[in-house]
């Protein structure tokens, strides 16, 4: 009997003494399989998490060894992966569409004009305004005009934005309220006309007179606008936006909800690149706390190719007269890298056609040839020339949506001829010139989901499966290549592939949790994969 209550005890002792020697964590993750997505693309089993970060990883035997927490969670056969970027996307105007008439996947005219009645009438509105309508899903591809807009809505201003923000629809009131008639000019852009008549669809540049005049949303609704759209996120799986132009009122909105832990949302924040906002941010310099990042400014180059706004070395194919136009001159162009380049800030440029690609890596190179690890971004490089893929590189990085290909794919060649779609949307000549690339979606221009982006990268398909063999699937990313678009290489892109971006020792236990691999998963199912849990910094937010 003394045996066995000395055994009792002593092995009492030891077990008492094992768990006072385990280092204390917050949350335990086991039994999983987990993404690392570090150097050597390794998996895990297990992790610990305290304060928000990843103190320990490996097998579920050795972090179970080594660390005890009050709350674990057991994976189950799970896959972990480190939280999705979304490496360009416009998140608060996205809140904010949510408050507007949506006319995305409309298939003609008159559904958006039913899409605008049904919602005028729920809504009562003294100033409608919607965004998502694209010509080129409809039967007519031709540019609507303003005629029936007026006709229904005589006295209330409508502006109707089109998908990629490159161009909208306004009708004759709001057009009065503008100030724009058919002598109005403005560089950078089109008002368009037929017969000397304004036809409603104003380009680029231009834009900004009929925005003036739409009224601007007070503080709550701001605020309401980026707590709507960040639900939406953590739905996705995505932790990481890259906020792709904001002003420093919205800037300032989003560090003070974070920092009221009213915003848990990471945000990498493009500064809009007007010369107050280049003089105001240089002076300051980067601005970084632990969910809000600003070292950056989005450039505008040129416009879309939807609405022939991207500018491009010869004529479009299916407009023999238009070449499209960058949005500055060259010389103002040059002037503000040199002075972007001076101070500790990226510049990130919008940049579709291949003139205003050409343009910006020329510039780029001359501005930083003696300024290593400035990491800029061309944003979207849609449409290149074969010469010009050599300029990428760590330091210049492509930043491109991958669901811009299969949205384009029906017609990009119509407006660029086949000889120009060779070197467009080529990704994986971007990734072997440059060794990365950043991927994002672009939305409200595209869905946000990122298991579309994830599917478009490496299927290049549609949803229909369309086409059969993928569209230029040459161009098409591995999975590995495009998990490392959505998280590490997106990191790298914004300096902070050392605190985020793979599930390493140190960084945020920023991570979602799947039913389903990705890297073995029938590809055609992806699109429809969702995560079950998101967690923002070791917190369950999804």
């Amino acid at each position: 009997m003394k045996y066995f209550t000395r055994f009792f005890a002593l092995t009492l002792a030891m077990q008492i003494n094992s768990f006072a020697q385990k280092q204390k964590a917050d949350m335990l993750v086991t039994n999983a399989t987990i993404y690392t997505v570090n150097k050597d693309f390794s998996k895990a089993e297990a992790m610990a998490i305290k304060a928000g970060k990843i103190i320990g990883i490996g097998s579920t035997v050795d972090i179970q060894k080594k660390f005890q927490a009050s709350k674990i969670i057991n994976g189950q056969g799970k896959f972990v992966y480190p939280g999705f970027y979304d490496a360009h996307a416009h998140f608060y105007s996205y809140g904010l569409n949510l408050q507007k008439v949506n006319l995305r996947g409309t298939k003609s005219f008159q559904e958006v004009l039913d899409r605008l009645v049904k919602f005028q009438k729920e809504k009562n509105l003294d100033f409608i305004t919607g965004r998502g309508w694209d010509q080129n899903d409809w039967k007519e591809k031709e540019f609507p005009t303003k005629d029936e807009l007026d006709k229904l809505f005589p006295e209330i201003p409508v502006v109707l934005t089109r998908i990629d923000g490159h161009a909208l629809l306004a009708n004759s009131k709001a057009l009065a309220l503008a100030k724009i008639t058919p002598a109005t000019k403005v560089e950078g852009g089109e008002i368009q006309q037929k017969n000397g008549q304004l036809t409603g669809i104003v380009v680029d540049n231009p834009m900004d007179l009929v925005y003036n005049i739409i009224p601007k949303p007070n503080v709550q609704i701001q605020a309401q606008a980026l707590k709507d759209a960040e639900k939406v996120m953590f739905d996705y799986g995505l932790t990481t936006i890259n906020e792709a132009g904001l002003e420093k009122e919205i800037i300032n909105l989003i560090d003070t909800l974070q920092q009221r832990k009213q915003l848990k949302i990471n945000i990498y924040a493009m500064v809009a690149a007007t010369q107050d906002n280049i003089d105001l941010y240089t002076q300051l310099g980067p601005y970084k706390t632990d969910c809000l990042n600003v070292r950056s400014f989005k450039f505008m180059g040129d416009g879309a190719l939807g609405s022939r706004g991207a500018c491009l070395h010869q004529p479009y194919s299916d407009r023999p007269e238009h070449k499209g136009a960058l949005l500055s001159s060259v010389t103002d162009i040059k002037r503000i890298a040199k002075q972007i380049a001076d101070s500790e800030y990226q510049m990130n440029s919008h940049a579709i056609g291949d003139s205003t690609n050409t343009v910006l890596l020329n510039i780029y190179r001359e501005v930083l040839k003696d300024k290593p690890n400035r990491r800029w971004k061309i944003e979207h490089a849609q449409v290149m020339r074969e010469q010009d893929f050599d300029s990428f590189s760590s330091n210049i990085i492509p930043s491109v949506q991958p669901t811009h290909a299969t949205s384009d794919m029906y017609w990009a060649e119509q407006r660029l001829g086949k000889e120009r779609i060779k070197h467009s949307y080529a990704y994986k000549k971007m990734v072997d010139k440059a060794g990365l690339i950043a991927l994002g979606t672009d939305f409200p221009i595209e869905e946000v989901n990122p298991m579309l982006t994830f599917y478009a990268s490496v299927a290049r398909k549609d949803l229909k499966n369309f086409p059969e063999n993928g569209f230029q699937i040459d161009n098409a990313l591995s999975r590995e290549e495009t998990l490392k678009g959505m998280t590490i290489w997106a990191a790298y892109s914004n300096f902070e592939e050392n605190e985020k971006g793979s599930l390493e020792l140190g960084k945020w236990a920023d991570f979602t949790l799947f039913d389903n691999d990705l890297m073995t998963e029938d590809i055609d199912a992806i699109p429809y994969v969702k995560p079950v849990n998101t967690y923002i910094k070791g917190e369950q937010v999804k």
